[in-house]
């Protein structure tokens, strides 16, 4: 963006300004969009939207110019200069103009390059929430991300970059958490369970994983296994390619019945020790 096109920005009358909001879609599904964000869609005059938001979703906002800026990995995307040109562009010519983007605009989204440049312009903006796609895909399993006793952390990972800031031949970094979820990592996936079982750290060759697409649409697809058969390449045919990719991947995620039943034995003698008249130190009553 040329300075002489900032400037000219900065020097508009905030009066005849529009006011842009950064919306969440969700993980995919219309339904799944905050009561806040459809009402945003309602009112909004022009719509920028990203390749994964479902045509369900902009059945929301009839009555707006719709213009698709891709933003999907591993596909043709408008470069982010140019949606942004375009958003600031758009707040001087319509009053209400939404950003709509796939989950959460703050998670993966470069929701700061664009805010930086629209408050740099002086064009007033707000961000509207949405549910990131790894929340959704726990619920869809109805496998908590964290379990008392087995995680207490969770990571959410993404190894795509930006081609301006790519670097060739940089290594992966994996966070140290008890639950990890990587965002677009289908092309890297047998390389994500090879470096982990590496590391040895809270990964090994049994550890549970799970790589769901399309979450939370009709087309949800789910591959359970571990990261031993990932890493030996068991979940390559099964990608399809033309959705989003969630790879789950932690113990708290394989099926826990059983320890849950230990759980509760465990909580009965608690409570039985605790009417005894024992009293347990913080550290043995915690998650």
């Amino acid at each position: 963006m040329s300075k002489e096109y900032m400037s000219k920005c900065r020097d508009s009358d905030p009066s005849t300004l529009g006011k842009v909001y950064l919306v969440g879609a969700g993980p995919g599904a219309a339904d799944l969009i905050t009561v806040r964000g459809a009402k945003r869609l309602e009112k909004a005059d022009i719509v920028f939207y990203d390749a994964l938001v479902e045509p369900e979703m902009l059945a929301l906002c009839p009555q707006a110019k719709l213009v698709p800026v891709g933003k999907r990995c591993g596909k043709l995307s408008s470069a982010q200069q140019f949606i942004n040109k375009q958003l600031l562009d758009a707040a001087h010519q319509h009053s209400v103009v939404v950003r709509l983007k796939g989950g959460d605009p703050m998670l993966f989204g470069r929701a700061d390059e664009e805010l930086h440049i629209l408050r740099q312009a002086g064009i007033e903006v707000e961000v509207v929430p949405g549910i990131t796609a790894a929340l959704a895909g726990a619920a869809a399993m109805g496998q908590s991300l964290s379990l008392r006793g087995v995680s207490r952390s969770v990571a959410f990972v993404t190894l795509a970059q930006g081609d301006e800031i790519a670097v060739k031949g940089q290594p992966m970094s994996h966070p140290n958490a008890d639950t990890l979820v990587y965002y677009m990592g289908r092309r890297d996936a047998v390389k994500i369970a090879t470096q982990l079982i590496d590391q040895a750290t809270n990964h090994t060759l049994d550890t549970t994983v799970h790589i769901l697409e399309a979450v939370s649409t009709p087309r949800e697809r789910r591959w359970s296994s571990t990261l031993g058969a990932l890493a030996q390449g068991q979940a390559d045919a099964w990608f399809d390619g033309n959705s989003p990719v969630l790879i789950m991947i932690g113990n708290a995620l394989k099926n826990t019945e059983q320890y849950r039943e230990q759980l509760d034995t465990l909580d009965t003698k608690v409570n039985d020790s605790l009417q005894d008249g024992l009293i347990f130190t913080h550290s043995r009553r915690c998650a």
